[in-house]
C-alpha cells in the first residue's frame, strides 16, 4: 500500500485526483497505476484500471487469477466491475469512499450474488494517510 500512496502523490503532482494503485501476485508487482483522466482525456484512467492495464500488459493476459489489488481509495463502480472482469482475487483499499465506493461504502459489487466472480475486499491500511493526501489536494484546490 505504501508503493500505492507514493503513486497517488505522483497524481497529485501531475494536478490530478491522489489515487494509486498496484497489483500484485506471488510478490512481483505485475501492474502499477494512478489517476490520469485529466491528464489523458479519458474519464476511464483511474488509478485501478490503469494498473489493470498494465498488469494485463506485462502478464500477456487479460485475466489475473491469484492477484490482489493495493488501491488508496475504495474502487467506484466502473473500476469494480473491471477488477471483476480480470478475476482479480484481493483488492486491499486505504480509504473508503461514501459518496461512490463499490467495495461496501456505497454499493457492494464485489459480494454480487448474481456476478461469476468473488473479490475479497479488505480495506483501512494507511487509511489515514490516504485521506489526508485526498483532503490537501481538494482543499488547495478550492
Amino acid at each position: 500500500m505504501a508503493h500505492a500512496l507514493s503513486l497517488a502523490e505522483h497524481a497529485q503532482q501531475q494536478n490530478e485526483v491522489p489515487i494509486g494503485a498496484v497489483i500484485i501476485r506471488d510478490d512481483i508487482i505485475l501492474g502499477e497505476g494512478w489517476n490520469q483522466p485529466i491528464l489523458s482525456h479519458d474519464p476511464t484512467a483511474h488509478a485501478e484500471i490503469q494498473a489493470l492495464r498494465s498488469a494485463c500488459t506485462n502478464s500477456s493476459n487479460y485475466r489475473l487469477a491469484g492477484a490482489t489489488l493495493y488501491v488508496t481509495l475504495e474502487p467506484c463502480i466502473m473500476c469494480a466491475g473491471a477488477i471483476i472482469h480480470a478475476r482479480i482475487d484481493r483488492v486491499v483499499f486505504a480509504a473508503k469512499e461514501p459518496k461512490t465506493g463499490a467495495g461496501g461504502s456505497c454499493f457492494d459489487i464485489f459480494n454480487t450474488q448474481q456476478l461469476n466472480h468473488y473479490v475479497h475486499c479488505e480495506h483501512g491500511i494507511l487509511a489515514d494517510q490516504s485521506s489526508a493526501l485526498l483532503q490537501q489536494f481538494f482543499q488547495a484546490r478550492r
